[in-house]
């Protein structure tokens, strides 16, 4: 005997976009899985992926008042398919676009911090030449210059630069805010700083290319 799901055509309309999207949810867990695991290459993944996506947001669009929550229907049909969910429904691209996102936007960030640096550095070793050698002054420059190299982590924790800097706020700290450099210590600072920016720019990936 056979046993109908549907009693007219546009329930059986419904019945099969459930059937599809319970697909779709399936496929894409194994091809997370997949990729993953290293048993499919990273292009083959992404094309794949694309296209269930795609599928995917043109279903869930048509079914938005039948199914409002994708989670919910995964449970209903005990669908343990978290990362299939996270793709499909938090995500909405490709593992490999997130990566290249991500990416594109710590080298912007790192980019953006470099010139920072520069900048600081530049204006540290500028404000000396131009005798500006209070404490007041020359405190706020340097401690601009701490933290932006702090920010950067593709320096590491010993770098010249932040020690010598280090060294230099400390010693003015001791000091009153109207107190100046002697010609000495300005010379000496400003010798620091231009040693310290000359290793900062060997220190950066493809410096001088």
């Amino acid at each position: 005997m056979e046993v109908k799901l549907w009693n007219d055509k546009r329930e059986r309309e419904m019945y099969e976009n459930f059937a599809e999207l319970y697909a779709i949810i399936r496929a894409t867990e194994k091809l997370e899985k997949a990729y993953i695991r290293d048993t499919i290459s990273p292009s083959e993944y992404e094309t794949n992926c694309q296209k269930l996506i795609a599928h995917f947001k043109t279903l869930s669009s048509t079914l938005k008042d039948t199914i409002p929550s994708i989670e919910r229907f995964a449970d209903t049909y005990k669908m343990d398919c978290p990362a299939a969910i996270n793709r499909l429904v938090v995500s909405g691209v490709p593992a490999t676009v997130e990566h290249r996102a991500a990416a594109a936007a710590s080298t912007t960030t790192s980019a953006a911090i470099v010139a920072e640096c520069v900048q600081n550095f530049i204006t540290a070793m500028d404000s000396l030449k131009l005798n500006m050698v209070a404490v007041d002054q020359v405190h706020p420059l340097l401690s601009d210059l701490s933290t932006s190299l702090n920010k950067l982590t593709i320096l590491p924790p010993d770098f010249e630069g932040k020690m010598k800097m280090k060294e230099w706020i400390l010693r003015l700290s001791k000091m009153g805010a109207a107190d100046e450099l002697t010609e000495q210590q300005s010379r000496q600072l400003h010798f620091d700083l231009e040693s310290a920016y000359n290793s900062f720019m060997a220190a950066l990936p493809n410096a001088g290319t």
